[in-house]
């Protein structure tokens, strides 16, 4: 079995590209709207304070620093947390899948292995093992296909939910990089982008439902314009 045949099998097993693209749109949505949050705050301060321009660097360190800090937190809290609900599936599972070792044997003999994995999730390999005859540490060594796909999952989502908050924040933050002081012009630019980049996701998410686009795209733009209106009522 090849690598993307075992990709394919993990992922069926696990559900794992429908819980990546929700790891995806809702971190990254979250991380724009966290930067979102701190340029308005910068830029509060420019009008409030009559200052025509203001360090890039200080905007982009600033938001910088928080996007490390959720690709830290998405990394590792995801990774903890997926791995928990994932034990928690494999125990419901082996509890309601009733498996004779004994009896199984003969019948996993005459079944071929593609259907072993589809039913009882269970690594066999082709040829005959000889069950009776296996030590206890030749047992612990036969990992099934069900602890790699959470395995596997565990970590494709700890690594989504990190990146996705991160790339999410540095996005807002690329106008800054081509100017060295930042002005009202930079920041409306930037908030452009955001606007930009929550329509796509909106679109995307009426595609994936299969529900209209342009409702996904206003919910997600109204979210926008709360965090807007909302952020400058209490900073101004």
């Amino acid at each position: 079995m090849n690598i993307i045949e075992k990709v394919r099998i993990y992922a069926r097993i696990t559900n794992l590209w429908s819980v990546a693209r929700r790891y995806f749109v809702n971190n990254f949505y979250d991380g724009m709207l966290t930067v979102l949050g701190i340029l308005l705050g910068f830029f509060v301060v420019v009008l409030k304070d009559n200052i025509a321009v203001i360090n890039s660097n200080l905007v982009i360190l600033t938001g910088l620093g928080s996007s490390i800090s959720m690709l830290i937190s998405g990394l590792t809290g995801s990774y903890l947390s997926e791995r928990a609900e994932q034990k928690k599936i494999k125990d419901i599972i082996n509890k309601s899948m009733i498996i004779n070792e004994e009896s199984g044997l003969n019948s996993v003999e005459n079944q071929s292995f593609e259907e072993i994995e589809k039913s009882m999730l269970i690594k066999i390999k082709k040829k005959r093992l000889r069950k009776r005859n296996m030590s206890r540490s030749e047992k612990r060594q036969i990992r099934t296909i069900q602890e790699r796909a959470e395995t596997f999952t565990s970590i494709i989502v700890s690594i989504i939910n990190g990146f996705s908050p991160f790339f999410g924040g540095i996005v807002p933050l690329l106008p800054f990089v081509f100017v060295s002081e930042a002005g009202i012009v930079t920041f409306i630019i930037s908030f452009l982008i955001i606007l930009i980049c929550i329509i796509m996701l909106g679109a995307f998410l009426g595609l994936i439902a299969r529900e209209s686009i342009i409702k996904n795209i206003l919910q997600m733009v109204f979210a926008f314009a709360i965090t807007i209106i909302i952020s400058i009522f209490f900073l101004g």
